[in-house]
């Protein structure tokens, strides 16, 4: 497809969670370079609108309200009606996203293929990307900018910390005097969690060890609660908690640790996008679609493939792999971590 003639007003409509809205920011970057003048209205839901909202290729967002039900719906068609686009993207495959592109109005509404698209989401769209066999998610959407005639390189996030958010990074880190390894006990699947007894043995072992102060991140959700208390009730060397300090917050507290140890979730993300060392526990999820996007990856433990397989690019999860992973596991890509990256510790 060629690009339509007039770019002055973008819609995105990506409403997913956090580490999907990290995946969006290259293609608005790549979008911003190419199109300084126009106008970028992103469609998002509450929790993800948190992390990106001031970012400087995010000119306006549309909030989605899930939890309110057909309400939510209802607000963002309101929402959407005064709003006339040039182009809208439809970076999700899901009937949800396809009733949002539904209720904009744009010329152009480009989604996914038919192969690809869910829940009848290609009904939605006008326009479509061409097939494309199964890569990771960050450059699935990069074919929207190709098919755009837009180049994606160089591939840029910048996620933060902004500038007026270094003070609240400063005085956060004034106290700890040792580096700190950022832990993401939790995720929003159960599936992809790890467990938190191992969580307990792992912070003695990084504490004892490698000198270096553990220091818990994610939400305050029923399960991200639990496994504080248990890491918290085991462990012999006590970790910091910054459990609910809010998205952007905790960009601040990933980009000065000198480790980040996550599974498959939104910080993980984040880190890679922050170009900090991250492991990824990966057993759910096919790390070579949703694991950190061309960084670290020798850092993987990868509990998703049997040994020696060869398994394929692919949306399929595998169940009860998470506790496969072994304490053991994860210090040997931290003894990695320690040879190859130890040097990288942000200067804040």
């Amino acid at each position: 497809m060629s690009a339509p003639d007039r770019l002055d007003r973008i819609g995105i409509v990506m409403m997913s969670a956090a580490g999907d809205a990290v995946h969006v920011l290259p293609v608005l970057n790549a979008f911003k370079r190419c199109h300084p003048a126009s106008h970028v209205t992103w469609v998002l839901q509450p929790v993800p609108a948190t992390l990106v909202r001031g970012h400087r290729s995010v000119d306006e967002i549309v909030i989605f309200d899930r939890v309110q039900g057909m309400r939510g719906f209802l607000d963002a068609r309101n929402q959407l009606a005064r709003r006339p686009f040039d182009l809208v993207l439809n970076l999700q495959v899901y009937f949800k996203a396809g009733l949002i592109t539904h209720f904009t109005r744009a010329p152009v509404k480009l989604g996914f293929d038919r192969a690809r698209a869910r829940d009848f989401n290609w009904l939605f769209t006008n326009t479509k990307i061409p097939p494309h066999r199964g890569q990771h998610v960050q450059d699935q959407y990069f074919e929207f900018l190709t098919a755009l005639g837009i180049p994606h390189q160089p591939v840029v996030w910048d996620l933060g910390p902004w500038p007026h958010e270094r003070e609240w990074q400063r005085r956060f880190y004034a106290p700890i005097a040792r580096p700190a390894a950022a832990l993401v006990i939790a995720t929003s699947k159960p599936q992809k969690d790890w467990i938190p007894e191992r969580w307990a043995t792992l912070v003695d072992a990084l504490s004892a060890d490698y000198g270096l102060q553990p220091v818990l991140v994610g939400g305050r959700s029923v399960r991200e609660l639990h496994a504080e208390e248990v890491i918290l009730r085991r462990a012999r060397h006590r970790p910091l908690s910054a459990l609910g300090c809010g998205l952007r917050k905790l960009v601040g507290v990933l980009d000065g640790a000198a480790l980040v140890i996550a599974p498959d979730t939104g910080p993980l993300h984040m880190a890679v996008a922050l170009d900090r060392p991250v492991i990824s526990l990966m057993g759910y999820t096919n790390p070579k679609r949703t694991g950190p996007y061309c960084k670290f990856l020798d850092l993987i433990v990868d509990a998703y493939g049997d040994p020696g397989e060869p398994y394929p690019i692919s949306m399929e999860t595998r169940l009860d792999r998470m506790p496969r992973i072994q304490v053991r596991d994860v210090l040997d890509k931290v003894d990695r971590w320690r040879a190859q990256y130890r040097n990288r510790r942000r200067v804040i």
